[in-house]
């Protein structure tokens, strides 16, 4: 493996950022005499300047490619040993070599450079005359430049791990920080309602309110209920590295989503949702969580759509993709937020009444991830919809 992951655009950039590299390059041209110097990236594909100092205008400039068969960077970069050719027409090796003919090369040098012990590319030197290089002790001090900047790649990579690590520490810690705050303060309104009940039937247990007070503590705990199961499906997506889905054939999607719809409908009577769903067959989905996908989104219109207009919710087959989409009206969502919409925690709206840890949409995310389906929002003054495509393969 080549060093680190990396696109050939970070390494320019990781070159570039190297300080001492135009002068190292300045001074081989100076201690060789020859006009063009250059640190090369060397793949096994691709030869690419990542820093330059050209007096002989041979014309490649930073970011320039060579055909990597051409150059002899491919050969060092198989054998890892420093090249070094001071006449190329009195050499034994390198006279009837095809690339110095090829670029009009008398004389050529040049070095691997190493990061984190993998081979990154060559410091090399060419000139179209003769140089004396032997004489130079180029060899001694072109190794000791590659030396150089491999160190300095070396920690600048080390840099960027470390960088990285930290802004993922700093970003899972103002996570944690921001679920326990969210889970406290949406736990805290049902349980302190359980409390209330609690002592209200100790005074009175048989008394005429008894039974609202015990609906309302049932409602109550049916809350907290649904909290912590967010709750769970969050620690599994986050910690678990998804949800596990059952995408065998199931004939049974359609019931499930229009039960789904009979729900929410009887917990919401004042409220128009318009369902639309046809799917006569079966196609590969986990029911159920396909139905806690439907049931998060149109939670989610029924919250934030205008109380006077219906959610409309349809599904379908088109061709080789399953199609479920749910729509209302109300309010555009501002860019910004549609954005983030799918992030833990991240709401619609921020509402003084608003209720729920904000991970609805979030776990119906992660449940179209499971089902290698894409989840996308749209928002205009005209509706609000999600829409969920899955491949079928029908």
């Amino acid at each position: 493996m080549d060093c680190g992951v990396t696109e050939i655009a970070d390494d320019i950039a990781a070159v570039a950022s190297i300080e001492v590299v135009p002068r190292i390059l300045q001074n081989v041209c100076r201690l060789t005499g020859m006009g063009y110097a250059v640190v090369a990236r060397v793949t096994p594909d691709r030869w690419v300047a990542c820093a330059v100092a050209d007096h002989i205008d041979f014309g490649l400039p930073v970011g320039g490619e060579l055909s990597v068969e051409t150059t002899l960077c491919s050969e060092i970069r198989d054998h890892h040993q420093s090249v070094l050719i001071s006449n190329v027409a009195e050499d034994a090796q390198y006279a009837n070599h095809p690339t110095p003919a090829m670029y009009g090369l008398q004389s050529y040098i040049a070095v691997p450079i190493f990061c984190q012990g993998e081979f990154f590319g060559t410091l090399c030197a060419i000139d179209p005359a003769p140089a004396p290089l032997a004489e130079r002790n180029a060899k001694e001090t072109f190794e000791l430049f590659a030396q150089l900047i491999g160190a300095q790649l070396e920690a600048g990579r080390r840099l960027a791990f470390s960088e990285a690590a930290l802004t993922n520490e700093r970003a899972g810690s103002e996570l944690r920080e921001q679920f326990i705050a969210v889970l406290g303060h949406d736990l805290r309104n049902p349980l302190a309602a359980v409390e209330g009940g609690v002592r209200l039937l100790r005074k009175d247990p048989t008394g005429p309110r008894s039974d609202w007070i015990l609906s309302q503590m049932e409602a109550s705990t049916t809350r907290m209920a649904g909290l912590i199961s967010d709750v769970m499906d969050f620690a599994r997506a986050r910690l678990g590295g998804g949800f596990n889905v059952d995408l065998s054939l199931d004939g049974e999607v359609g019931p499930a989503l229009l039960a789904v719809v009979s729900e929410l409908w009887t917990a919401h009577p004042d409220r128009v949702i318009e369902a639309n769903i046809i799917v006569p067959e079966a196609i590969p989905a986990d029911r159920q969580r396909l139905a806690q996908l439907l049931s998060n989104l149109v939670a989610n219109a029924l919250t934030h759509g205008a109380k006077d207009s219906a959610v409309v919710v349809k599904a379908e087959i088109s061709g080789p993709m399953f199609e479920l989409s749910v729509a209302n009206q109300g309010p555009p969502i501002p860019s910004g937020t549609l954005a983030r919409l799918f992030q833990p925690f991240e709401r619609a709206s921020a509402t003084p009444t608003q209720q729920g840890l904000g991970l609805g949409l979030y776990i119906a995310s992660e449940i179209a991830r499971a089902h290698k389906a894409t989840l996308t929002a749209t928002s205009t003054s005209e509706e609000t919809r999600f829409t969920l495509r899955m491949p079928i393969g029908i």
